[in-house]
């Protein structure tokens, strides 16, 4: 196996780089100090798009577009951005946009949207893509994924209760969602819903994957989740009714019963894209404790040369790089045997990541002492979203369970 990027992916990457530090970097700590500060923080600051202007410009737009889809996508609805690169050419982009919290909305490669995109790109039809994959791609609209339920313990999908039930030519929608990541935006125009159909098929084919307009009658934000204490504007974590909501039978992805086939397609290419970005937040945070370390004396001495603190620096590289090279693997088998043949080195990345990261920051966040806790440096943000993401696309125990199960198979053990 190869982890080296294409020539073009090298080229890209530096560009990514040069731009993150020539236009990011130096605005970033201002921005979210104006977020925090605005009468109406849900409000996009108008430097967001400006930034997204000079990516554009710069062809640095959509580059998580997967290889070929990209290609034949702007061939066919003209020029969208994306550089047609593999899941193993998009891993060093992601690491260095994951160093930011603004990076990924700059070049349109956020979650929730991105793998929105993707299902519309795999699995929407012509008219799905057109309405809504289109101003996506352009960024003049934001995206929700409702899956997770707050009665329910959605670490199993298939404990969904919010329903889709064909009526005719419409679908009805009937349920509770949350952490439906992104609605709060005022831009968030589209919900990809997730919800049972037919109670009496196959345990896999039960559910549906459905588009509903966020201005449908009947769809309403109850409230927005704060996660560790923050609320995230301007793109928030909400909780969503659904009551009697009605939208058209066209507007079912795939068609019905085929929710966890989305699911999967959606997931594997998406959980590289986080542990990459993870990997990057992990190296910020690595950079900020060695600069903070041999910046500080304490007793006389550099903070690095007290009480095993080059043990623990020396312990985060390693770490580091070690989940570099898993994510890089499993990025790989994406491309060389497709989500199947990468489906347990996708879970083991989305277990050794999130802690990974998670344990790191927090020997960054020591060495600051009670800097670390403040919103002087990114660290306690950068930590929250590393524990957030050992929940988000599944919990450590189920990822847990796919690689016990797949590893126990080799030797003939059942499901």
């Amino acid at each position: 196996m190869d982890f080296s990027p294409s020539d073009r992916a090298a080229e890209i990457v530096e560009a990514v780089r040069g731009f993150i530090q020539a236009e990011i970097e130096p605005v970033e700590e201002q921005y979210h100090r104006d977020v925090a500060a605005a009468d109406d923080p849900w409000t996009p600051l108008p430097l967001v798009e400006q930034l997204r202007e000079k990516a554009r410009a710069q062809g640095l737009w959509n580059l998580f577009l997967p290889a070929g889809h990209g290609d034949a996508y702007a061939q066919q609805y003209g020029t969208v951005g994306g550089q047609g690169l593999t899941n193993l050419d998009y891993a060093p982009v992601a690491e260095l946009t994951g160093r930011s919290f603004l990076a990924p909305h700059v070049f349109n490669c956020n979650a929730p949207d991105t793998g929105n995109m993707e299902v519309l790109l795999r699995y929407g039809t012509a008219e799905q893509q057109r309405e809504w994959l289109e101003p996506l791609l352009r960024a003049e609209i934001r995206s929700a994924f409702c899956m997770t339920e707050p009665d329910a313990a959605s670490s199993d999908a298939t404990n969904m209760r919010a329903t889709a039930v064909v009526d005719g030519d419409e679908m009805v929608i009937n349920g509770r969602k949350w952490w439906s990541t992104g609605v709060g935006h005022p831009d968030c125009k589209i919900l990809v819903f997730m919800g049972l159909t037919d109670e009496s098929a196959d345990r896999h084919s039960q559910h549906s994957m459905v588009l509903v307009p966020r201005d449908t009658p009947g769809v309403n934000v109850e409230r927005l989740l704060p996660t560790m204490g923050t609320l995230d504007p301007p793109h928030g974590h909400g909780e969503v009714s659904f009551t009697d909501v009605r939208v058209p039978v066209g507007n079912v992805l795939a068609g019905p019963g085929r929710a966890f086939e989305i699911a999967q397609g959606r997931l594997g290419p998406g959980r590289v894209h986080h542990c990459m970005r993870l990997i990057g937040l992990a190296e910020a945070a690595l950079e900020l404790a060695c600069r903070r370390s041999l910046e500080r004396t304490a007793f006389g001495k550099p903070i690095a040369n007290l009480g095993g603190n080059r043990e623990r620096i020396a312990d985060a590289r390693i770490a580091i790089d070690q989940a570099r090279l898993l994510v890089l693997h499993a990025a790989w088998l994406l491309d060389t045997q497709g989500p199947l043949g990468a489906f347990s080195a996708v879970s083991a990345i989305k277990v050794a990541v999130p802690t990974m990261a998670q344990q790191v920051i927090d020997m960054a966040m020591q060495l600051h002492g009670g800097g670390g806790l403040s919103d002087d440096f990114p660290l306690a943000a950068a930590w929250t979203n590393a524990r957030a993401l050992r929940l988000a696309d599944g919990p450590d125990e189920v990822h847990r369970s796919v690689v016990a199960r797949l590893e126990l198979g080799k030797y003939g053990a059942k499901r």
